[in-house]
């Protein structure tokens, strides 16, 4: 066996891990059951949006009469982020009042700008992670036949120094990390690895009769693709991440005619300028770009400056949306498939859609390369 063989064999699968979203799930589950039942938790297993079970250790676990804490120690498997072995704890207060309220403690961020997942004055705690604790916390009080309310602070001790080592800063989420994970499982960050999965995953639509299939920036996107394109088979729906290009190219190669590129403002605004890795460390989004094509849509020099000045994205796109600029978005989604094309080195059908983080269509464009 030659030594190029021989590693490939010892090479190992990558880990997976599971969100911070996930951690304050099972937290909550923790908390609130020792809680309610009286008997400190050891264990959580919730079921997560990837559609599997998942069971965490408790690290710690304290109760009192009309309140418990617990943590979880956040294991990001074989990708350790900035948040990996971060300490998520769950508190649980009882009250008299009807409803269950969410807020975040200490580590975790504040929304200070508009534009983000999270309304500005919110706790950073992303929309799916909100609906998995609110979800988690109901299914609970159901089962233990509590009518009341109750309160739920999740804290991150150290994440506010965690958070300088991310983007939160310059987003304007303020003092900590933001909850996150639309899945609930952080998949490896291997280039090589999500790279094979792309090929991998156009041969499966290839073997499986597509010749037509939808491209998407992450799980969120591809949710809104799938309601878009109901007529695709599964496998015709292909996450492609921060690769762009590779998977265009990959896509022409291996005999697919027609590519449905779905995603949102952040990634796609950087495809609009032909950049075809759009992570954001190594492409940050060029708001002068935007407020060119503002200005092209008819916006006012105040709008265009005001596009200058926006926060993210995202925020763009809602002020184009909000004073009516249709025509920005025809433009953004019109160069987004010319640029595919040209990265494809042409012969095949490109359709662009843009979306917000809620699921509503900004604007479609379709190109015959």
């Amino acid at each position: 066996m030659t030594m190029r063989a021989q590693e490939k064999k010892e090479e190992k699968p990558l880990r997976k891990g599971y969100t911070t979203g996930a951690c304050a799930t099972a937290a909550v589950q923790a908390a609130l059951v020792s809680l309610l039942s009286g008997e400190k938790q050891e264990s959580a297993t919730i079921y997560l949006p990837a559609k599997v079970f998942a069971t965490f250790a408790v690290e710690s676990c304290q109760v009192q009469k009309d309140r418990a804490i617990a943590a979880i120690k956040k294991d990001a498997g074989d990708d350790p982020d900035v948040t990996h072995g971060a300490i998520i704890y769950a508190e649980v207060m009882l009250k008299n009042e009807p409803g269950i309220e969410l807020d975040g403690g200490e580590g975790v961020g504040r929304a200070t700008k508009p534009g983000l997942a999270v309304e500005v004055g919110q706790a950073a705690i992303n929309p799916v992670p909100r609906k998995m604790i609110l979800s988690e916390a109901e299914k609970i009080l159901t089962d233990y036949q509590y009518s009341k309310g109750i309160k739920i602070i999740i804290s991150v001790p150290g994440g506010e120094e965690m958070a300088k080592k991310t983007l939160n800063g310059r987003l304007g989420i303020i003092g900590g990390i933001s909850i996150l994970g639309t899945r609930g499982i952080v998949m490896p960050f291997s280039t090589a690895a999500f790279k094979a999965s792309i090929i991998q995953a156009i041969h499966v639509a290839r073997a499986g009769g597509c010749d037509h299939v939808a491209v998407t920036t992450g799980g969120r996107s591809e949710q809104y693709a799938m309601k878009q394109l109901p007529h695709l088979k599964e496998e015709a729906f292909i996450e492609m991440g921060d690769f762009i290009g590779f998977t265009l190219k990959h896509c022409k190669r291996l005999g697919i005619k027609k590519v449905s590129m779905v995603g949102m403002m952040g990634k796609f605004s950087k495809v609009a300028q032909g950049v075809m890795m759009v992570h954001s460390k190594s492409a940050p989004v060029d708001f002068n770009f935007l407020a060119e094509i503002a200005g092209q849509a008819g916006a006012s020099s105040e709008e265009v400056e005001e596009v200058k000045n926006a926060n993210t994205a995202s925020q763009v796109g809602e002020l184009m949306a909000a004073a009516g600029y249709d025509r920005f978005f025809d433009i953004l989604c019109g160069s987004c498939c010319d640029y595919a094309i040209k990265e494809a080195g042409g012969g095949i059908e490109v359709d662009t859609t843009l979306y917000t983080f809620k699921g509503a269509c900004l604007g479609k464009a379709e190109r015959h390369g």
